[in-house]
């Protein structure tokens, strides 16, 4: 049964009665408040751990990025063991591993402990980053799968609200406790989620994988309540499955077994093969889209944004300690804000027109920041315009909105839902891979960056790599919306110049009509 006839045969679409899907995918995405947590508390903590441990700029920039290289390396490891493990599994062991981390931050007595723990809770911000997106997409239906992916995304932004609270709400503390209060709370819900996950159900996609028919089928009868749906998407689930499985068998039996290649694959056996050194066209041009909007993500500087918005708004002009802490908290609520839009968003215009309009909101935020902040910066601080002082302040808060309603959202939704489903864990924890060392890139050089450069062109340079994104995304990722995961590959079936052609014609097809002059001789009216 296909999605449209699933649509007209119980009259309503899957989306609207999928409230169990909701419900389980967002306790699969709190892990990622934990995420949002450190990269909001940090950017107030660095200021004490500054103060109190006496480090230079250059240890700075290493604790600030250091949580992303060690979260490549939890997100490459994160695929193969969601595949062996299965997804709930692998959502407990990063809030474990991230409580741990935590835990290390809060008693650390010097700068070394500190970036043991932080690199600890990089690991678990790697598993993270890469099961909660994975866990919703495989969860949920195709009309509410965009909205429930970016979950994730909007825990991120509510994790990095909480740490900018929580830097402004503890400052007050002594110096000796107030970072290491404001590290360490991140160990509590850790600990709460690391067991509270157990109550979520199993991906049921990753069960078809694993011969667990069964139980997928348990799993999709509590979430599709029409009689016989729930046995008809599991009917679609095993066929995709077994199709992909059996196309790449290798012919060493005689006769395939698709339960024996499904248990094979379950495992993440020669995934990297076919992901890298003998893709399929259809297949390249999903790893290309699927890696490539992570690269650009950070690419547009909002990590320096986020992770240094203190240093900013000093260079800005604002000059207290409490104002700064203050003004990062309102970045949080408009983070939070505007991924809100998102959700309501991405489902109804689709993932294009949402990316791309966020890109043009982008663009031109960033090179309004730039000049502003290179006014300020020629003058003088305390001669400055009025109006570039305002200008640097007010688009710092339009970036971060323009980023929150597409790209942010965006890059998780897509990133997980474009890859076919024996190839979906590994593929997502390679993107989240490329998206964490970029990161770990921007926030371990920004501060080196604007010293070479002026702190305004390193803004003008993020809006011309935002200007390549854009370019990048029109030509190689097209639309997935509304298609059940089962259907995706086929819309990378066709290369760019392809799809481009296509879509030109289509439109000619639709351009209005022109009247026949009088005598029918077959040219068309020139009005």
């Amino acid at each position: 049964m296909g999605e449209e006839d699933q649509r007209n045969g119980h009259g309503r679409k899957e989306g609207r009665k999928s409230k169990y899907a909701v419900a389980c995918s967002i306790v699969g995405s709190i892990i990622s408040i934990l995420m949002g947590y450190d990269t909001g508390v940090m950017s107030g903590a660095m200021l004490f751990i500054e103060e109190d441990l006496k480090i230079n700029d250059t240890q700075v920039q290493v604790l600030a990025g250091i949580l992303n290289v060690c979260a490549i390396l939890g997100a490459l490891t994160a695929g193969r063991v969601s595949d062996w493990v299965g997804r709930r599994l692998t959502i407990s062991l990063s809030a474990c591993i991230f409580f741990a981390g935590s835990v290390l931050m809060g008693l650390a007595p010097n700068f070394a402990t500190v970036l043991a723990g932080r690199c600890v809770a990089g690991i678990g911000v790697g598993y993270a980053l890469m099961i909660a997106p994975v866990y919703a997409a495989e969860i949920a239906s195709a009309e509410s799968r965009g909205a429930l992916s970016s979950l994730p995304d909007i825990c991120i932004s509510l994790g990095i609200l909480l740490g900018y609270v929580a830097n402004y709400a503890l400052a007050k503390l002594p110096l000796v406790y107030g970072w290491r209060a404001m590290l360490g709370l991140g160990a509590l819900p850790s600990a709460a989620l690391a067991a509270g996950v157990f109550a979520m159900p199993e991906s049921p996609r990753w069960l078809v994988l694993r011969g667990r028919a069964d139980e997928a089928l348990a799993v999709l009868r509590r979430e599709y309540r029409a009689e016989g749906e729930a046995e008809a998407r599991l009917a679609e689930i095993q066929k995709a499955a077994a199709s992909e499985l059996m196309a790449e068998d290798d012919g060493s039996s005689s006769e395939p077994n698709p339960s024996r290649m499904m248990r094979r694959r379950s495992r993440g056996k020669g995934v990297w093969k076919e992901l890298f050194v003998h893709p399929t066209p259809s297949v390249r041009r999903i790893v290309m889209a699927g890696l490539g909007i992570h690269f650009f993500n950070h690419l547009t500087g909002i990590e320096a944004v986020l992770l240094y918005s203190p240093r900013i708004f000093k260079a800005a002009g604002i000059a207290t300690r409490n104002e700064v802490l203050g003004a990062t908290v309102g970045v949080g609520v408009t983070k939070t804000a505007f991924i809100l839009v998102a959700i309501l968003l991405i489902d109804r215009i689709g993932r294009r027109r949402l990316y791309l309009s966020s890109l043009s909101g982008i663009i031109a935020s960033l090179a309004c920041l730039g000049l502003g902040l290179t006014v300020i910066e020629r003058s003088g601080q305390h001669h400055a315009p009025r109006w570039a002082v305002a200008l640097a302040i007010a688009t710092v808060f339009t970036f971060i909105a323009s980023f929150s309603v597409g790209v942010g959202p965006v890059t998780w939704v897509y990133g997980s839902e474009v890859y076919p489903l024996r190839l979906r864990a590994q593929g997502t924890s390679v993107g989240v891979a490329i998206n964490r060392l970029i990161n770990a890139t921007v926030s371990m050089t920004f501060v080196s960056l604007y010293k070479a450069m002026t702190i305004g062109g390193a803004f003008f340079m993020f809006a011309g790599l935002a200007t390549v994104a854009a370019v990048f995304f029109y030509l190689f990722c097209p639309e997935t919306q509304g298609r059940p995961l089962e259907e995706i590959e086929d819309s990378f079936s066709q290369g760019w110049r392809a799809r481009l052609s296509s879509s030109s014609s289509a439109a000619t097809v639709e351009l209005p009509r022109f009247s026949v002059p009088n005598g029918g001789d077959g040219k068309l009216d020139g009005n």
